[in-house]
């Protein structure tokens, strides 16, 4: 039996492998691999509402439901270290400490947006942690997994996807970390 699709009040959701049109290529790729992806639908909307707290007071969706993903790097003797960090939308990746920990690098940074956009294959307001490029840490802070239904970037500003917090957690390469955000 199927587990049943994540919904949320007020949004109209497909199952994610039946709107490939609706997700970044790399996205598409790693759906098309990934266990999970029966368990993630997708929802369109106006690229202009991509940004969480708009999408979120736009249509009446609280903070705690959403899931961020920022990409984070630093350099440690001369080799860069990339991370993407997922974090719930009511909190922020502690990328002073926990993340420059855990890269082990001397002053991490946000990946500049030039960079992001054209390394991930995704567009900036729609980066998300299913498809990134192989040789980038996937990093989850402890509380994602717990979330019945996160709502993520598509890797396009102009869908979200709804993924249960556990399947976040079963991305391939997820580290689980506590106190990634605060």
């Amino acid at each position: 039996m199927t587990a049943p699709l994540p919904r949320l009040p007020g949004l109209t959701s497909l199952p994610v492998i039946e709107r490939p049109d609706l997700v970044a290529e790399p996205v598409g790729h790693a759906l098309s691999a990934w266990p999970d992806a029966q368990r993630v639908a997708v929802f369109e909307i106006d690229p202009d509402l991509a940004d969480t707290a708009t999408m979120s007071e736009a249509f009446g969706i609280p903070l705690a439901a959403g899931a961020n993903c920022v990409v984070v790097a630093g350099k440690r003797e001369g080799e860069e270290r990339i991370a993407a960090c997922v974090v719930r939308a009511d909190t922020r990746a502690d990328v002073n400490r926990t993340v420059k920990r855990l890269l082990d690098v001397r002053k991490p940074s946000f990946l500049p947006l030039d960079r992001a956009v054209a390394e991930s294959g995704m567009e900036y307001g729609g980066i998300t942690p299913v498809g990134l490029p192989s040789g980038w840490r996937l990093l989850v802070d402890a509380r994602v997994p717990s979330m019945e239904v996160a709502v993520l970037g598509s890797g396009l500003r102009r869908s979200k996807l709804l993924v249960p917090g556990s399947a976040i957690a079963s991305l391939p390469g997820a580290e689980i970390v506590d106190d990634l955000a605060d």
